[in-house]
């Protein structure tokens, strides 16, 4: 350890070995050294970028770039600065004021003459693998749209990759991705305790993430809330300690409370210490969650009954709330947008104009404890700045991040790194097996003319599932009702290697073409094979197609595989180009709209992608097999498992 005396001590040993001498003097006093040479030092390079701003500030060193005469969004006061100079050093934000004023000099000066300047865009809460692109072309994706950073709700990936996901969520912008990705952890690993996928975290498992990287910044959504109340729950153990550790390091617990509508349910939500909520449906609930302290991440549907609302009851202060995107696809993101998109949202629904831009940026960031480093034009930060010619309309003109050009009208012009992700996050296909129509029959014992079937429907949230009387076959398989619009479901484990299969009736969904199937393996949250088909055998093809892919999506009619879409990264996202992949996605969505559905919404079946989510406000569910419960079929509140066919009395 170095000998480090503290200056009192230090000169008072100086002071009397000199005076026994008799050989102080004033002067001698005037040159004393208060600290011992200490052993060499090497600051990270956080440090040195921030001496290095501080040089510039003072215009004792260059700068790299100033971006002149802009009017600048001040997110602390929520005012327009007027004809303002940023100026740019090590990709941060080192001085920012009056045009003219700095002194320095600089390598390039761009001339933002005439446009508003904002904080890059923030995600206060987004799953980058629902865009189904990787990192690197998410960037490219968003960044054009104005969104710099995001805070990466992970628990799709840590179900695939549990050990390595906060591991993959870096690795573009180590490689050179101008993207800024914050990791939230995922809770929901596995999501229930009735679910067993490629990851678990615990205490240890958490701790280790949020101690490796400090771009770990906490807990991702605690969405199983039987298991955040109930002692007796299976699941209470598991949660509990990760919630533990995420606070041990003074780190965020993000909630998800969809269905927690009364006053007691939003208290203990909050009392837990979940602190944001994107799941908002109601403008009432928002309202209750916000004046508890729950911090209010607002999609476009929740902003355009919440902000009314708030305007109406007379919201002073909006900084505990963000706009964010959540869960949306590559296609729908090149057709709407992402953040920007949110904004318009916002900003149509009555938001006031510059809180609705620090609700974008500077709230999520204070949120997530990093607004040290984004969310602001303000010394010390990234260099993550939007400019616009007008902000109303949210026309965005140039994005810079880290100080450089990455978006122009509207195109990428910034680096895509060449990323080869490693076999655990290609592999991820353990289905172990060939999938026959076999493993989708419910059967009960031959013989049996009618049997009584356990009964769902996507979004199907009542406390008692329903049921129905469907024919049976002289080898006891029960089948399908057209008439009553009912179909068969299947979900198929992809992790434990032994093809296990769980099947079951649902109405309203699903296609009636003869010979003809739905499949994919983004199923949140564990990310299971879901299928659903007008045929047993079909229901296998597309099953099989998707294994085959290493995961994505898989559309079957008359027994032919006519559309297909490839995630061959975790079973969730694609190493390509935004464009191809919505370009697929468009063309299984052609393919889907010339066949025949079931239900008021034709086409491919997209609410099936969230139809298999095991937290509130969902209590019977289908999951996979698991011991115990070879039907798979379990209420989430109560454990309580059912068969899902019995001979009719």
């Amino acid at each position: 350890m170095t000998n480090r005396k503290t200056p009192t001590a230090l000169m008072a040993a100086m002071l009397a070995g000199a005076a026994a001498t008799g050989a102080a003097t004033a002067e001698d006093a005037g040159t004393v050294t208060l600290y011992d040479k200490p052993e060499p030092f090497t600051f990270d390079a956080e440090t040195q970028a921030r001496q290095k701003l501080v040089l510039v500030a003072l215009e004792k060193e260059p700068a790299d770039l100033v971006i002149k005469g802009a009017k600048v969004l001040n997110v602390y006061t929520l005012q327009w600065m007027e004809n303002h100079d940023i100026v740019i050093a090590e990709g941060r934000i080192a001085w920012v004021g009056p045009s003219g004023e700095w002194g320095g000099k600089a390598a390039k000066t761009v001339d933002a003459e005439g446009e508003w300047a904002v904080p890059g865009f923030g995600e206060s809460h987004k799953h980058i693998e629902s865009s189904h692109v990787t990192p690197e072309y998410e960037a490219a994706m968003v960044l054009p749209q104005g969104t710099t950073w995001i805070a990466e709700g992970s628990h799709e990936f840590s179900n695939v990759a549990g050990p390595q996901n906060a591991d993959f969520w870096q690795m573009a912008r180590d490689a050179g991705s101008p993207l800024k990705v914050y990791t939230a952890i995922g809770s929901a690993t596995p999501p229930t305790a009735y679910e067993v996928g490629g990851g678990y975290y615990g205490y240890d498992e958490v701790e280790d993430m949020l101690a490796k990287d400090r771009r770990v910044a906490g807990l991702g959504e605690v969405m199983d809330w039987p298991a955040v109340w109930d002692p007796e729950n299976p699941g209470y153990q598991r949660l509990w300690e990760t919630m533990q550790a995420t606070r041990d390091a003074r780190a965020v617990i993000e909630g998800h409370g969809s269905g927690l509508v009364d006053l007691p349910e939003i208290n203990g939500f909050a009392a837990a210490g979940l602190s944001s909520d994107h799941s908002i449906r109601l403008a009432e609930e928002a309202w209750d969650k916000m004046g508890r302290g729950v911090f209010l991440e607002l999609k476009p549907d929740a902003l355009q009954v919440s902000i009314p609302y708030f305007l109406e009851k007379g919201l002073q202060d909006w900084s505990n709330m963000s706009v964010t995107t959540d869960d949306r696809d590559a296609l729908a993101s090149l057709k709407l947008g992402t953040m920007d998109y949110n904004i318009k949202v916002a900003l149509r629904a009555g938001a006031p104009l510059e809180a609705t831009y620090a609700m974008a940026s500077y709230y999520p960031a204070r949120h997530w404890h990093i607004e040290d480093q984004v969310g602001a034009i303000a010394p010390g930060r990234s260099a993550d700045i939007v400019l616009l010619s007008d902000p109303e309309k949210v026309a965005i003109t140039d994005v810079y991040a880290d100080g450089e050009l990455v978006g122009d009208d509207g195109k990428y012009v910034g680096p895509i790194p060449e990323i080869e992700y490693p076999d655990w996050a290609h592999d991820t296909m353990n289905v172990g097996r060939e999938i026959v129509a076999e493993d989708f029959a419910v059967r009960v014992p031959a013989g049996t003319d009618k049997a009584t079937v356990a009964l769902l429907e996507p979004f199907y949230f009542e406390d008692e599932f329903m049921t129905a009387t469907l024919d049976v076959d002289a080898d006891g398989n029960v089948l399908r009702d057209e008439a009553q619009s009912i179909s068969k479901v299947g979900l198929t484990d992809r992790y434990q290697g032994k093809g296990a299969v769980s099947a079951m009736f649902w109405q309203n969904i699903g296609p009636t073409t003869p010979g003809s199937a739905a499949s994919c393996s983004v199923a949140h949250d564990l990310h299971n094979i879901w299928s659903v088909g007008s045929s047993d055998r079909a229901m296998a093809m597309a099953t099989n197609k998707v294994a085959e892919m290493d995961g994505g999506c898989a559309l079957v009619r008359e027994h032919k595989v006519v559309a297909s879409v490839r995630y061959e990264i975790g079973g969730l996202m694609s190493q390509r180009p935004a464009q191809e992949v919505a370009a697929d996605i468009e063309a299984m969505y052609d393919q889907a709209d010339r066949m025949e559905w079931h239900g008021e919404n034709p086409g491919w079946p997209h609410r099936m992608i969230a139809a298999f989510l095991t937290a509130s406000p969902w209590k019977w569910v289908l999951v996979a097999p698991y011991e115990g419960n070879p039907d798979g079929f379990v209420n989430l509140i109560t454990g309580e498992t059912h068969a899902v066919a019995w001979a009719a009395e």
